[in-house]
């Protein structure tokens, strides 16, 4: 099943969702605009939004439309504030496939307009009116934030181990797509199905960042749009990487050691054989498998429709996709 099709059941909102995104970013502000509306034509997979919708539907949702379109154009800005400000940290050039918002306009712009899409979420957060929403979304964020300093703080780091990388990825990436789908529960009033459908987002957000970390070693960089060896380049110990290090010989390892302590593409190859050889990329694809299967387990409980149907589907392109 295409990503597109997998997505069928929630399309024409979120046809409704784009046009929400475009009409919240009017600003009389020229910069703002023009940066905001630059990263948010860069499209994506508009994946977050759609889970909330996804969830929504898995829930039973019966009320207006507005609130779910709304919060979930609020997860979009959120997710696309935080892009904005890795792409900085990251010193990115290339983002699906063009010029980073950085890279385009400068570091101060990007890192402003970050700021203001972030503000701009909180503001339509608030006029939705419900404090659990609210809650939800306030501590995603707070939690989105302190995933990035650990990141930080790990930086060219050979010594991070799997537990450390772990919680970097559900603080930093799991975590809106957990908050996501738990707003499809909260927005229903099911409180019985709200830990089910957060314990569904946190287990494929981990999935689909396992997989980013695979791809960063075996992907086409026409598809990933980013150039391989980006994580290595930036000094980034991930999942193969980590293993790599922990069951290859001692010269092995330090090929690897070197190569996150000092950055750059010129151990690219070395580091890609030593991966290769210790067998790293199974290792993380099936760490991913895992977590997508606890995922689908996770919603076994919600009622047959179309829409966990899409949910199950879900799960399972997070692991098995290409870009």
């Amino acid at each position: 099943m295409s990503f597109v099709s997998m997505l069928a059941p929630v399309s024409a909102d979120m046809a409704r969702v784009d046009a929400l995104i475009r009409e919240r970013l009017a600003t009389d502000v020229e910069l703002v605009r023009d940066v905001a509306h630059y990263i948010v034509a860069a499209g994506g997979k508009r994946l977050r939004p759609a889970l909330l919708l996804l969830a929504c539907g898995a829930a039973g949702y019966k009320g207006p439309p507005g609130p779910a379109l709304q919060l979930a154009a609020v997860v979009e800005f959120i997710h696309t504030a935080t892009l904005l400000h890795d792409d900085v940290v990251d010193e990115s050039p290339m983002r699906r496939g063009r010029s980073t918002a950085n890279a385009a306009f400068g570091n101060a712009a990007a890192v402003l307009v970050g700021d203001f899409l972030y503000s701009r979420a909180f503001q339509m957060m608030v006029e939705v009116d419900d404090m659990h929403v609210m809650q939800v979304l306030a501590e995603a964020t707070n939690t989105i934030a302190a995933g990035e300093v650990l990141q930080l703080m790990g930086s060219h780091d050979p010594d991070v181990d799997e537990a450390r990388y772990l919680e970097v990825i559900r603080r930093k990436t799991a975590k809106l797509f957990e908050a996501a789908a738990r707003l499809g529960a909260v927005l229903s009033r099911k409180d019985s199905l709200e830990e089910s459908l957060a314990s569904y987002g946190r287990h494929v957000g981990t999935a689909f960042q396992l997989i980013d970390d695979v791809l960063d070693y075996s992907g086409e960089a026409a598809e990933i749009g980013k150039s391989l060896g980006d994580d290595l380049a930036e000094g980034k110990p991930t999942l193969p990487l980590i293993h790599a290090m922990r069951s290859g010989s001692p010269e092995q390892a330090a090929v690897v050691r070197k190569a996150i302590s000092e950055g750059g593409r010129d151990d690219f190859q070395k580091v890609f054989d030593v991966i290769n050889a210790c067998g790293a990329l199974d290792y993380a694809r099936a760490a991913a498998r895992r977590e997508a299967d606890i995922a689908t387990r996770a919603i076994t409980g919600l009622p047959e429709s179309e829409f966990k149907r899409s949910l199950l589907e879900l799960a399972s392109f997070s692991v098995t996709r290409t870009s």
